[in-house]
């Protein structure tokens, strides 16, 4: 399972010219499910991510969660995230979960989300999704489990 996080001060997710989810300060974060994924997955990248120190605290360290802020989540699904380039010009995907198992973790990844007490928006699985998001500092991290 990899993820892409970014903070945001602001984030959304359009489908068919609506906005079907947006966030304000907090995490936007791309979601990579690969083929042997397990709850145990969700469980350490869903803990990691809700502690990770990464917000400014009032001396401009990144010292606080986003716990501690009470941000929200942006959580998209990502099958890109386990693309293969290394032959030719076309990347494969053969690592990526097949759309039943990655739907399935998605929606998992995001109740265990919301068990912890996050405030979590979802994409729209599989769909053609704009998003748009103003990073904040810029901050991306990749946490893969």
């Amino acid at each position: 399972m990899k993820t892409l996080i970014q903070r945001v001060s602001e984030a959304s997710v359009t489908v068919d010219n609506k906005v079907i989810s947006s966030i304000k300060h907090g995490l936007l974060i791309f979601l990579g499910i690969h083929h042997d994924d397990t709850n145990e997955h969700i469980d350490w990248l869903t803990s990691k991510i809700i502690n990770l120190r990464i917000f400014e605290d009032q001396n401009g360290k990144m010292n606080l969660s986003l716990n501690d802020v009470g941000g929200e989540i942006l959580l998209v699904s990502q099958f890109t995230l386990y693309a293969n380039c290394d032959r030719g010009r076309r990347p494969d995907f053969i690592q990526s979960a097949k759309p039943e198992l990655a739907n399935e973790m998605y929606q998992k990844f995001a109740k265990k989300l919301t068990s912890l007490g996050v405030e979590t928006k979802l994409g729209i699985f599989g769909a053609d999704m704009k998003v748009s998001l103003i990073n904040d500092g810029p901050v991306t991290i990749m946490l893969e489990k």
